[in-house]
């Protein structure tokens, strides 16, 4: 079975570890060229990037530009098309969070999740729409969250900052929707949104509810508060849906906001 997206290169945002991992691992082994973006250890993110190049015989870069700072944004978009050739697919993924009430919500923290997770995108996509519209297809997939669709308390940056990135992407969707063709694949931008993802940032949210009882009776115990399902989605469950939002049969599927929250949305 062919390779849907050989010949494709893909720049994933917050990659080294959680979604963005997921996202970039599965894009290479539909065989997009990725290149990697995100903060942790060298080694083990030297050993990603190794691994995908190993496993699935395409090359895999990576650059460790900070994404609050547009100017490190603009150099990581252009060595992607210095090292791989062109910038086919953008996944924004990298975000931070921090939760405190609005009186007492830190001036520098509301400035670094807005920075991150709304700023990033736009600096990222103004690069790379343009190219995409030149060569008649483009993938942008924005990773926002159920949080980009319903609020909850102590979560005022994140919410806006997911609010306004729900709503950016529509508009750069509409801005693009005629570019390229059918045939081509066209462009688009897209939006997913997460509910509880299983990842290791949640675990201290999962053990604060346990009570004395099992893992699984903590993870229950923290859905119930949202999340119908009363079961989280996987890293492996977001990639596929970004992998599928890249294939050429998705030309059609753009300025959308897809939820992926076991109900949460649906109440």
């Amino acid at each position: 079975m062919s390779k849907q997206l050989a010949g494709k290169t893909a720049v994933v945002t917050g990659s080294t570890s959680g979604i963005g991992r997921a996202i970039a691992m599965l894009l290479a082994a539909e065989g997009a060229n990725v290149m990697l973006n995100g903060f942790g250890d060298g080694a083990q993110i030297e050993a990603l990037r190794a691994g995908l190049e190993r496993d699935h015989g395409v090359k895999a870069r990576f650059h460790g530009a900070d994404m609050a700072k547009p100017a490190e944004i603009a150099e990581l978009v252009k060595s992607a098309q210095s090292q791989l050739g062109a910038v086919d697919i953008l996944v924004n993924n990298a975000g931070i969070q921090y939760v405190a009430p609005v009186d007492e919500f830190p001036d520098e923290r509301w400035d670094a999740i807005i920075a991150i997770n709304l700023s990033a995108a736009f600096h990222t996509m103004q690069a790379a729409l343009p190219g995409m519209a030149a060569r008649g297809f483009g993938r942008v997939v924005n990773i926002a969250s159920v949080h980009g669709l319903v609020a909850s308390v102590q979560k005022a940056p994140y919410v806006a900052a997911k609010f306004g990135l729900v709503g950016m992407s529509k508009v750069a969707a509409l801005e693009y929707a005629s570019s390229g063709s059918r045939d081509s694949g066209g462009v688009t931008v897209n939006c997913i949104c997460p509910g509880w993802v299983e990842t290791p940032l949640i675990e201290p949210q999962i053990e604060a509810r346990r009570n004395g009882g099992s893992r699984d009776d903590g993870v229950r115990a923290l859905l119930s508060e949202k999340q119908p399902s009363l079961r989280m989605s996987m890293p492996d469950d977001i990639a596929a849906l970004a992998t599928w939002l890249c294939r050429r049969e998705a030309h059609n599927m753009t300025g959308a906001a897809i939820p992926v929250d076991g109900g949460w949305t649906a109440q």
